[in-house]
């Protein structure tokens, strides 16, 4: 049977259990029109015929579309909904694209240049795999940022002891192998990714022969899955241990049972070899509640790292050095140093956002005849400076607050009592946990005493369809929303 034919096959099946699973009338009314179009790379693509049926299915049955495809064909990492014309004509510009290759002698298949992994020029992945062996050189790994060096990253007391430990390990100085792992968490715009890219690429600068492989986690598990599918998964393995120095980006994207399990063989092999590992999440190894306890035991085995939201300092050097290099461009620049200063004091939120702001102050300065106010500034960097006000809110948070307000134990929130003075709220707290926080179904069930996410899915749903009637719920939802925020 070809490959086609066996995803047409399982995906049948699915079709089956959901309409075992949710029913007859749901199944006809969600589902009865959902075809699936393409099964590779890790990715099914289903197609619906309207906007409204694509956003329906991926707001409140997409985790559930995953989890049967992940029983049916562990290979599949993705699910996606697609509007039915628009795939259409995405699947005939592809065909019409791939015939062209071929009469041009371009590679074709799964990991040609059309692929969005492979948005680097064929000669930029082979500047950097050029010390690869000839297996590891077919592993490239994600592309590489050339900005992105030790020389350009601004260090700054919030980010000061980070730095050094990925200086040590870049320069292979004899006490790095006590970072082994290393472990850097930030919440996103910090500089974790420019950090990971300069230890790669110093690594490289000192030492051409070393193979380095720098790789998201994402890219990671479409690798896998990929070579899993064309039955090569062996010879990857192989061409993984020979690595000197591994370096793993967004490590909490890394799902899938098999694929951790892999990478924890990995991880293993490469920390007992004394070959340097360095990952980098958005929180630390214990928060990653998607993450396999034995991968979690690994990374915490080594050193693990904050970087912290930027200071003034360290924003004001930003700034000022963005002007620098602006300003050896354009002569003619003028962004006075109280515009900067003011910049520094109001944008806090990430170094990413400050940068933001500097773009902001050059779009001005390019298309505004006159200088710029402080009221025109504020106008300017409203969205980024309300951007502070939006908390990380932890699950566990919801939990204890919703447990307050409802004169009951956090404890009886995971336990398996099913009392109405119990199930109540373990329903709004696993409502608010949903709407509040981007875990996924799957993962808030197994912090909710290990339930499964279709419990977490009748809860969201419940509490949907009770506080669009009951008045009363919706100003409870509301006021925990706020003391939650708090």
């Amino acid at each position: 049977m070809a490959p086609k034919d066996k995803m047409v096959e399982k995906w049948e099946k699915i079709r089956k259990q959901i309409q075992v699973k949710l029913g007859q009338e749901v199944f006809n009314s969600w589902f009865g029109r959902l075809k699936l179009e393409t099964a590779t790379g890790g990715v099914a693509v289903h197609s619906v015929p309207t906007a409204f049926l694509k956003t329906w299915i991926n707001s409140h049955y997409r985790e559930v579309l995953l989890e049967m495809w992940q029983k049916e064909e562990a290979s599949i990492l993705r699910v996606e909904i697609a509007i039915r014309s628009a795939v259409r004509r995405h699947l005939i510009t592809k065909d019409t694209a791939n015939k062209a290759n071929k009469n041009n002698g371009a590679p074709g298949g799964a990991e040609n240049q059309s692929s969005p992994l492979f948005k680097t020029t064929h000669k930029s992945i082979e500047r950097f795999t050029s010390g690869f062996n000839e297996r590891t050189s077919g592993f490239a790994g994600s592309p590489l940022d050339p900005r992105h060096t030790f020389a350009s990253f601004i260090e700054g007391k919030s980010n000061r002891i980070v730095f050094a430990a990925a200086r040590s390990v870049a320069e292979d100085e004899k006490n790095a192998m006590r970072f082994n792992p290393l472990f850097i968490h930030a919440t996103v715009g910090i500089g974790k990714t420019h950090l990971l890219q300069a230890i790669a690429w110093e690594a490289r600068r000192r030492n051409p022969r070393l193979k380095v492989l720098y790789l998201t986690a994402e890219y990671f598990m479409w690798r896998f899955a990929t070579a899993i599918r064309d039955k090569t998964a062996l010879s990857l393995k192989e061409s993984l241990r020979d690595i000197d120095l591994l370096l793993i980006d967004d490590m909490q994207f890394l799902q899938g049972k098999a694929i951790q399990q892999e990478f924890c063989h990995l991880l293993n092999e490469l920390i007992d070899s004394a070959r340097q590992v360095v990952v980098a999440a958005d929180r630390p190894p214990t928060e990653l509640e998607s993450l396999d306890d034995r991968v979690k035991s690994r990374l915490k085995g080594g050193v693990t790292l904050d970087m912290e939201l930027p200071d003034y300092d360290l924003r004001k050097a930003i700034l000022n050095s963005r002007y620098e290099e602006a300003k050896s461009e354009q002569p003619n620049l003028e962004i006075p140093e109280d515009i900067r200063h003011y910049v520094a004091r109001q944008v806090t939120t990430s170094c990413r956002d400050v940068e933001g702001a500097f773009n902001q102050l050059l779009v001005q300065h390019k298309f505004s005849d006159s200088p710029m106010g402080f009221e025109e500034l504020d106008k300017m960097l409203g969205h980024l400076v309300r951007s502070q006000d939006t908390k990380r809110v932890r699950i566990e948070d919801i939990q204890k607050i919703v447990a307050r307000q409802f004169n009951v134990s956090r404890n009886d929130l995971l336990s398996n009592r099913r009392t109405r003075v119990i199930v109540r709220p373990r329903q709004v707290a696993m409502y608010l946990s949903k709407v509040m926080t981007p875990r996924s179904l799957p993962e808030i069930g197994r912090r909710f005493g290990g339930r499964d996410h279709t419990t977490v899915l009748h809860a969201v749903r419940k509490i949907e369809s009770m506080s669009a009637d009951d008045q009363q719920l919706a100003r409870e939802i509301e006021l925990l929303k706020r003391l939650i925020l708090e």
